[in-house]
């Protein structure tokens, strides 16, 4: 693969052959197989944690031991399928996320996206010595300038800088970084949330001689895209709704079938019982939780330590689960605010490639432009 122009993203010591990372995309959407089939292609694939032990035997019992062994089965599988860079995306508001970042690293996981949360202190475990050793880097995924700000100042104070920053903007699927209101705020762009902490992670490299690399997420769904991120500075693009409609994604074909039916006026924001805005496909379940219909559930074990297990109407992670098999009278897709322009299920070599040409186009488009001036 060819991405004629760009510096090379590099994590650590990891560098991929394109500029992408497939975004972790749970429960059970990204697992081995979409995030090898990536990783084949000179990305960075990434398998989604949250639930990831639903389908061993103790998940109800022992929820804390079935992820392990379930995230432990998922990498090992993923490293049988390919010699490319794996990822893994950890919600630091998963109860049990501190297990899943130790089974990750014992595993041999190349990077770790610690994502929903800020992670301003690493947890007093992990050891600066640990993570080194370990060969795992780490990768906060924020939703500010701010936040970047303090965690590289934080983080530089225990001599263990991020070894890359994601920026993930509003119009990110799933769960969001951001309140109802900012989500309406029109200044509040990807664009401007990336020149503001550009200009910060500059002055920071300047001080420290440390290279933080950048990467953007949240809306990227075209090689023009990546091109225009590119060409202002970023060092890649994180991309999760593009990848869905591919035949390597581990979820179920009516899963896809839902971004491929899904129209603009479908994709809603709707409030999650653990607390935060999310964007997802509009559905019958939605509407009848909107409607005041509460789904009846146990909670066996608190999976997300900001759930509302008391007043939430439904089970989050049980209603992504049925999605991810196909049944939608029981849950619901979260989908990025491009969805509606998916319009075909592919080969994530055959995605890749158009990315890769669109890209190249927009590049040159772009060279001409400025001769032209």
């Amino acid at each position: 693969m060819s991405f004629d122009g760009h510096p090379g993203l590099r994590i650590g010591n990891f560098e991929p052959g394109i500029p992408i990372i497939q975004g972790g995309m749970g429960v059970g959407i990204s697992l081995s197989g979409l995030a090898s089939a990536i990783a084949n292609q000179g990305g960075i694939g990434v398998i989604a944690t949250a639930g990831i032990g639903y389908l061993e035997p103790d998940f109800v019992t022992d929820l804390e031991a079935a992820n392990r062994r379930g995230l432990k089965k998922e990498i090992m599988k993923a490293r049988s399928m390919t010699d490319g860079i794996l990822g893994v995306n950890i919600m630091l508001a998963l109860s049990d996320h501190l297990s899943l970042i130790k089974t990750a690293m014992d595993t041999g996981i190349d990077i770790i996206f610690l994502s929903a949360g800020l992670p301003f202190r690493l947890p007093s475990e992990l050891k600066i010595e640990y993570i080194r050793d370990s060969g795992t880097r780490l990768v906060p995924v924020l939703s500010s300038a701010r936040a970047s700000r303090l965690i590289l100042e934080k983080w530089k104070k225990i001599d263990y800088p991020p070894d890359a920053i994601v920026l993930e903007g509003p119009l990110a699927g799933g769960h969001l970084g951001f309140s109802r209101n900012q989500l309406e705020d029109k200044e509040i762009t990807l664009e401007n949330i990336f020149r503001e902490t550009k200009q910060f992670a500059n002055h920071f490299e300047q001080r420290h001689g440390i290279k933080v690399p950048l990467i953007v997420a949240g809306g990227i769904f075209s090689g023009g895209d990546i091109c225009r991120f590119l060409d202002m500075g970023a060092d890649g693009v994180q991309m999760a709704t593009r990848f869905v409609a591919t035949y390597e994604c581990d979820a179920d074909e009516e899963f896809k079938r839902q971004y491929l039916d899904c129209r603009v006026e479908d994709l809603k924001i709707i409030d999650s019982p653990v607390g935060l805005p999310g964007r997802a496909i509009d559905n019958q379940f939605l509407q009848q939780v909107r409607a005041g219909e509460k789904k009846p559930y146990e909670c066996p074990w608190k999976c997300l330590k900001t759930c509302d297990v008391a007043n939430a109407p439904y089970c989050i992670g049980k209603a992504l689960r049925e999605a991810k098999d196909g049944n939608f009278d029981d849950g619901f897709a979260f989908a990025g605010s491009n969805a509606y322009r998916v319009n075909s299920i592919t080969h994530v070599r055959e995605l890749v490639e158009s990315l890769e040409s669109e890209y190249n186009l927009a590049l040159e488009s772009s060279r001409q432009a400025v001769l032209l001036k």
